[in-house]
C-alpha cells in the first residue's frame, strides 16, 4: 500500500476545502457575518467560529499536540448560535482561523505518511484493534467533509 499517495490525496482535499472557506470568509464584510444561513439558523459568524474551534481541537484529537483555543468549544461547538458568539469579533476569529490553520499545516506536513494510519486520541487501543480504519487519516477526511458541508450552507446565503 502506498501510504504517501493516500495521505497526499487527503491533504490536497483538506487544503482545497480550507482555502475555499478562507477565501469565502475573507471576502465578507462585517455585516455579512451577521446573516443567517437560513431563517432561524446559525449566522455566518457562528459557522466561522464553529469551524475554527473544531479545527483548533484537531491537533489534540490526532495526538499531535495541545488543542488551540479550547475556550471556543462551549460557544461554537456545544451550543447553537446565540448572544455568547458576539463576544468574539470577526477580526479575532480571523486571527484564530489563521493561527489554527498555519499550525495544522506545520503539523500535517511534519507527520510521516505511516503515522496517519495510527490510532487517534478519540478512541481506545481496543477499539482501534477492532477497526483500524478509524485512524488519523479518517479523522482528517471526516473534518474535510465537515468543511464542505458548511461551505455548502454558506454559498446559499
Amino acid at each position: 500500500m502506498d501510504h504517501q499517495l493516500f495521505v497526499k490525496m487527503a491533504l490536497q482535499g483538506w487544503n482545497t476545502q480550507v482555502t475555499r472557506a478562507e477565501k469565502y470568509f475573507n471576502a465578507l464584510s462585517e455585516a455579512d457575518f451577521q446573516k443567517t444561513v437560513a431563517p432561524g439558523k446559525n449566522r455566518i459568524i457562528y459557522l466561522y467560529g464553529h469551524l475554527t474551534s473544531y479545527h483548533g481541537l484537531l491537533s489534540e484529537t490526532l495526538g499531535l499536540g495541545q488543542a488551540m483555543y479550547p475556550e471556543l468549544a462551549p460557544v461554537f461547538l456545544r451550543t447553537p448560535d446565540g448572544p455568547l458568539v458576539n463576544a468574539y469579533p470577526v477580526e479575532k476569529l480571523r486571527e484564530y482561523w489563521h493561527e489554527v490553520h498555519d499550525r495544522l499545516t506545520e503539523l500535517f506536513n511534519a507527520l510521516p505518511a505511516e503515522d496517519w494510519f495510527k490510532r487517534h486520541n478519540a478512541m481506545t487501543d481496543e477499539d482501534f484493534a477492532n477497526d483500524p480504519t478509524r485512524n488519523r487519516l479518517s479523522v482528517l477526511l471526516s473534518r474535510t467533509n465537515h468543511i464542505a458541508y458548511h461551505f455548502g450552507q454558506l454559498v446559499l446565503v
